[in-house]
């Protein structure tokens, strides 16, 4: 059995997007003069350009090269970290992975030696009273969480992995009650909590010019903003506080309206530093948001992605090809050249759908029927990536189409196909 991905097209086939687009020659509307809003305004404050260390000693300024040695000097004159280690790194053994490391510390003290020593030891103190080492093999019991609340998957363009948060499950009161109904629960939780960070952790480099930090979405949805008050501060406290330039963005998708409160609520818990990381998308924007840090493949089915959890037990997800549907258009992806007997299965997706799709088969021959192997139907916003298979009876093309044009507002999109050759051979 022979196999062809997209999206590198084989002689037996290739795709052609083509685009038809209804509003083309209409003249754009005149922009209206209007106020911004609280939200629009902490959007455009929040949202910076971050550009993430390199950890690589001959990039540092000669200050900082004076509080790297220095940092060290006071490390190996205080006698507690002799043989020390974190994430498998010993502090003292002057490696440059000892190096990456001592480096967040002083980065998250803009390099006061001091308190960048006082905030290590704490660090060293703390991850020997709450057994951090270890706690990756530890059973916990919460199996209905994972893959829900919070998961390590897939990378970001850069390599980073990935953390995806999402409390929203807890507006539900039974569920609460459950996690967070009293203080055994609560630190039974946060025990958790930082076991999947401590898991994204472990995919980590430590290595100058390589991958040392992760990416955090946080989905903001239905969040329960105050039941979930005290258990929010407690983790946003214990990873700033243990856990230091171990995230190079945050990005907050779905984010209501009412956010503004929500964040004056956090910020006296977060430096500037950990602000200036921020991205914030609203409600209804999440895919558009997450693909420009994170490619299609690796993006969960429901924030608009085309990775399910099934996926992952077949190794690296199998590439996609991204395009834009802009408002006003339509757009027919041909997947030609299909043999007589093969069969092609497809993914796609547009973030938000709100439009139309279809799927159907070309033959080649004259005189052959064309084929409505999905027919034409309203795509509803918060549907996720479809997924579907056609064996072919004769030599064709299929054409996948997306119809925006009712539409003004740009979509992001997505697909990506296999086509398996008919075999008479046993495989």
């Amino acid at each position: 059995m022979d196999t062809s991905t997209s999206p590198s097209p084989s002689p037996s086939s290739k795709s052609i997007l083509n685009i038809t687009t209804p509003f083309q020659n209409l003249p754009d509307a005149s922009p209206r003069p209007h106020k911004k809003s609280i939200f629009t305004t902490l959007m455009e404050a929040t949202t910076t350009s971050f550009k993430e260390d390199t950890y690589l000693v001959s990039h540092l300024r000669n200050s900082e090269k004076k509080a790297l040695q220095e940092f060290k000097d006071k490390l190996l004159a205080s006698g507690e970290v002799n043989n020390a280690s974190m994430w498998g790194v010993t502090l003292l053994n002057g490696d440059d992975r000892a190096d990456v490391l001592l480096l967040k510390f002083l980065r998250a003290r803009d390099f006061r030696v001091c308190d960048a020593l006082n905030m290590l030891l704490k660090c060293l103190a703390w991850r020997k009273e709450f057994g951090a080492d270890n706690i990756v093999d530890e059973e916990l019991g919460f199996k209905e969480l994972e893959g829900v609340v919070a998961c390590t998957q897939g990378y970001d363009r850069e390599g980073h992995p990935v953390c995806y948060n999402d409390y929203g499950v807890f507006k539900d009161k039974e569920m609460y009650e459950k996690f967070f109904g009293d203080e055994e629960k609560l630190k039974k939780f946060l025990r958790w909590r930082v076991q999947v960070l401590e898991r994204g952790i472990k995919l980590l480099h430590f290595k100058p010019g390589g991958v040392n930090s992760l990416i955090q979405v946080t989905d903001l949805k239905d969040m329960p903003k105050r039941e979930l008050r005290v258990a929010s501060n407690q983790i946003l406290s214990l990873f700033q506080d243990n856990y230091p330039e171990m995230v190079a963005r945050k990005i907050f998708i779905n984010v209501p309206w009412y956010f503004s409160m929500l964040y004056s609520m956090f910020s006296p818990f977060l430096t500037q530093r950990t602000k200036s990381k921020f991205v914030i998308s609203k409600e209804g924007n999440a895919a558009e948001t997450l693909y420009k840090f994170v490619r299609p493949e690796e993006i969960p089915v429901r924030y608009g992605g085309l990775c399910r959890p099934s996926d992952l037990q077949n190794g690296p997800p199998k590439p996609a090809s991204e395009f834009t549907v802009k408002g006003g258009e339509k757009v027919n992806i041909q997947i030609e050249g299909i043999e007589y007997g093969a069969t092609i299965t497809w993914d796609i997706v547009v973030g938000g759908w709100d439009l139309e799709y279809s799927a159907e088969f070309v033959p080649n021959a004259e005189g052959s029927y064309t084929i409505a192997v999905e027919k034409a139907r309203k795509i509803e916003a918060s549907e996720e990536a479809i997924h579907n298979s056609f064996t072919l009876k004769e030599a064709g093309k299929m054409v996948l189409s997306v119809d925006n044009s009712a539409s003004r507002k740009k979509k992001v999109a997505a697909y990506r196909y296999i086509v398996r050759k008919y075999s008479t051979q046993s495989v």
